[in-house]
This record gives C-alpha cells, sequence and structure tokens, in this order.
C-alpha cells in the first residue's frame, strides 16, 4: 500500500528504534530527563528561541501557546482557512476561554498588516482587545503554501505595533524553510512563539517542539501539566524526536517527488492540480464525475491512499517512506481510475 494521505504515517526507521531503545530516563515533569532536556536545547537552538518544551501534539503546542499569550474572553485575530481555527476541535473557546475574529488570508494564506489594522480591537468598557495573531507556515489548507519570510515579518510586525503578540504554527515549518532555502530561524525571527512537528516530514513516531521565551515556555509547562500532557520517562519518545531533527536536511526529496506526483497527475483528463510548493499536492475531481470518496475508494483498492479534502478535492502528502517508484504507481493508479470513469 503506497500511503499519500499524510506524512503523519511514517513510521520510525532502525536508527530511531536504536535511540528509543538507549535512550537516558528520568522524570520528566521534575525536569529530570536528560533526553527530553537536550532535544528542547536543540529545538530551541534551531528556532532561535531561549527555551522550548516538547509536547504530545502539534495541536496541544498550539492550544497551549494560545492559552499562555491570551487572558479569557479576548479576541484572537485568525487567518480563517488555519488549522488552529478548523481541526483543532474548537479549542481555542475550551481551552484558553478565547474568541476567534478571522482574517481573510488571501490565496497564500497569511493576513496583510492592513487586515490585521483592520481586525484589531482596542480593549475598553465593553469589548475585550485583541490578545493574539496566530500565523501558519506552510499553510495546509491552502495545499501547503511556504509562505515567504517578509509576508510573515509585516504580518508580525503589523501586530506587535499594536501591542499584540504572534504564535507561529509551524507543524510543517521545515518544509517552508526547505521551500524558500532559508533556515527555520529566519521564518520564526519576528514571531514570539513557534509550534513544530517532529512527526511530520521528519518522521518521528510522536510529538511536536513549543518555543520561546524562557518565561513562555516556563508558564507553557505549567499549561501542559493542566492539559494533561505532563510525561515521565518521556526520553524514549524524545530520542527518535532528536534522530528526527537531521531529517529537516532531506525535505527537498519529498518536494521533488510531489512536484513529479503533480507533473503525473495533471495531463490526466478531468483533474485540475494544484501545482506543489512543498509536499502537499491537491487535485480538485470535479471533472471526473465522481465524488472525492469514491476516488480515494477506487484508488485504495489499486492499492493507494489519499486524503478526502473537501468536496471536490483530494490530498496527497509525500514524506520520507515514499520513493519515486512509489510516486510512478501512484500516478499510474490514478490513470486506471481516471480511464475507467471516462469509459462508463
Amino acid at each position: 500500500m503506497i500511503d499519500l494521505r499524510s506524512d503523519t504515517v511514517t513510521t520510525p526507521d532502525e536508527s530511531m528504534r536504536a535511540a528509543a531503545a538507549d535512550a537516558e530516563v528520568g522524570d520528566d515533569v521534575y525536569e529530570e530527563d536528560p533526553t527530553v532536556a537536550e532535544l528542547e536545547r536543540r529545538a530551541a537552538e534551531i528556532a532561535d528561541f531561549e527555551a522550548a518544551l516538547f509536547v504530545p501534539s502539534g495541536t496541544m503546542g498550539n492550544q497551549i501557546a494560545v492559552r499562555v499569550h491570551t487572558e479569557r474572553g479576548e479576541e484572537v485575530l485568525i487567518e480563517e482557512e488555519s488549522h488552529v481555527y478548523k481541526w483543532e476541535l474548537g479549542g481555542l473557546a475550551q481551552h484558553a476561554q478565547v474568541q476567534t475574529r478571522t482574517i481573510d488570508g488571501g490565496d497564500r494564506g497569511i493576513p496583510s498588516p492592513d487586515a490585521i489594522r483592520a481586525g484589531h480591537v482596542d480593549e475598553d468598557l465593553h469589548r475585550p482587545g485583541t490578545g493574539l495573531l496566530t500565523l501558519e507556515n506552510t499553510h495546509n489548507s491552502r495545499g501547503g503554501i511556504a509562505i515567504a519570510p517578509g509576508l510573515i515579518d509585516a504580518a508580525a510586525d503589523a501586530a506587535h505595533d499594536l501591542d499584540v503578540p504572534v504564535h507561529l504554527d509551524g507543524a510543517r515549518l521545515f518544509n517552508a524553510a526547505t521551500a524558500h532555502d532559508v533556515p527555520a530561524e529566519r521564518l520564526t525571527r519576528e514571531v514570539d512563539s513557534v509550534m513544530f512537528c517532529l512527526s511530520k516530514g521528519l518522521g518521528a513516531p510522536v510529538g511536536s517542539m513549543l518555543a520561546g521565551s524562557e518565561s513562555f515556555v516556563a508558564e507553557a509547562r505549567r499549561v501542559r501539566k493542566l492539559f494533561g500532557g505532563g510525561m515521565r520517562q518521556a526520553g524514549i519518545i524524545a530520542a527518535p524526536g532528536l534522530e528526527a531533527l537531521e531529517n529537516r536536511h532531506r525535505l527537498d526529496e519529498d518536494h521533488d517527488h510531489a512536484r513529479l506526483l503533480a507533473e503525473g497527475l495533471e495531463v490526466i483528463e478531468g483533474l485540475d492540480v494544484q501545482e506543489p510548493e512543498t509536499n502537499i499536492v491537491l487535485a480538485e475531481t470535479s471533472g471526473l464525475g465522481m465524488s472525492v470518496a469514491a476516488f480515494c475508494d477506487a484508488l485504495e483498492s489499486r492499492d493507494v491512499l489519499a486524503s478526502e479534502f473537501g468536496e471536490s478535492t483530494v490530498r496527497f502528502c509525500t514524506h520520507l517512506d515514499v520513493d519515486r517508484e512509489d510516486i510512478e504507481q501512484a500516478v499510474d493508479a490514478v490513470e486506471t481510475v481516471a480511464a475507467t470513469v471516462q469509459k462508463s
């Protein structure tokens, strides 16, 4: 089975398994796990922040960040297609007790400075005020778009001019850095906190990192405990995370495979394919005259897995467990499905 549903489906390689088996551990709630401490140190260094915190998932990392940055009832300026708004179970309302004010980020999924200024609300007797701006890079719902450093800077500067902090959902931060050929720290330079996943393109079996100032991370550690994320001998899962950090240097392979996949799909009659910028390929299937669910079922019967991504959109995601031969076989499977539909 060629699994292109997500880059979360990767399995740990032998080096990760060996690292887990040999990891030096301690009780991380007491901050006594040396492997976790080393992972947090390396993550902070790579993202160029004072400190970092190991969390079980990207969603938890985002939710902790919002809770730390805001006060109850405040508004969060948020791009209308962003993951933290659409795909985290309304956690902003449940965990941080904040309300959202959505902004149209346009085709690139990044709010303009003017839109940020227009969405900002001053605190007064009747209104809670704006407490946070959240950004996302790469932008999942927009098809893995890699937002340029200058656009992140401009949005963050606009928020800071209004005394509003900025959190970056960088679940696929290193894909964005690879696409723009810059170090990850260039994309985080103007934001106040960032979350990035170890378990997506980097291939770790579990975990994400939340980075920020020392005071931010100290409070984030308390909120992680509140959310049930305090872990004990977590070095066993932190050790594969350390190995995964080195995989940030190979993400161009996934991007090449995504381009190869898109090139193969775009010549198939009935498909409209968005040109990929990173490792995500979106294809509109309405021209085939079949539902996305039927399309994905037909692919699965030919040993290819893809994700439904809307009423007429399917998502393919390349990752380190997929090679060039797998991509070619996936294209062949799509061609077969399309030909079958056309004959009928």
